[in-house]
This record gives structure tokens, C-alpha cells and sequence, in this order.
């Protein structure tokens, strides 16, 4: 599903998005097609929806965003530092 879409599925929620096709350029990953998983009230129930299904799929490609949004390029971030899994 294309981000227009969800927007007018999901007006003015957060939704917990799976990336299906996506590709990165310059350090920006651009969503070409997504799945909607869960759309929320508040950001709160929409990361809280995240981490646990992150926490059992850690290889999945999730995000939550807020369908006010015009687009979800998302920045890339490189990460350096030691993990601990609590």
C-alpha cells in the first residue's frame, strides 16, 4: 500500500507500518510499499505496539508514523556502540 492511501484509511492515527518494498539513496530510506499493522489513538499505544512486535520479529522492518505526515522518508542512522538486550 502506497503512504497516500493510508493516509485517507487512517486519517489523523498513528500507524505501526511493515516496509514490503523499500530502498535507501544518500542515507535516506524511502517506503515504496508498506502494510499497515495497527493504527492508534496516541504515540504511546502506537510504540508500545512497536516494541512488542519488534521484540519478536527484531528482523522486520517497522515504523510508526502519524498519518499527518505528507511523506515517510525516514534518515538513516549508522550505529556504532555495543547492544545489550535486557
Amino acid at each position: 500500500m502506497k503512504w497516500g492511501e493510508i493516509t485517507k484509511l487512517h486519517p489523523s492515527r498513528f500507524v505501526l507500518v511493515e516496509a514490503i518494498k523499500a530502498s535507501s539513496n544518500n542515507r535516506v530510506r524511502y517506503l515504496e510499499d508498506m502494510a499497515v499493522i495497527q493504527d492508534y489513538n496516541n504515540s504511546q499505544e502506537a510504540w508500545s505496539g512497536y516494541k512488542k512486535l519488534h521484540k519478536l520479529h527484531p528482523n522486520r522492518e517497522l515504523y510508526v508514523f502519524h498519518t499527518s505526515r505528507t511523506d515517510v522518508e525516514v534518515v538513516e542512522e549508522l550505529f556504532s556502540g555495543v547492544r545489550q538486550r535486557i
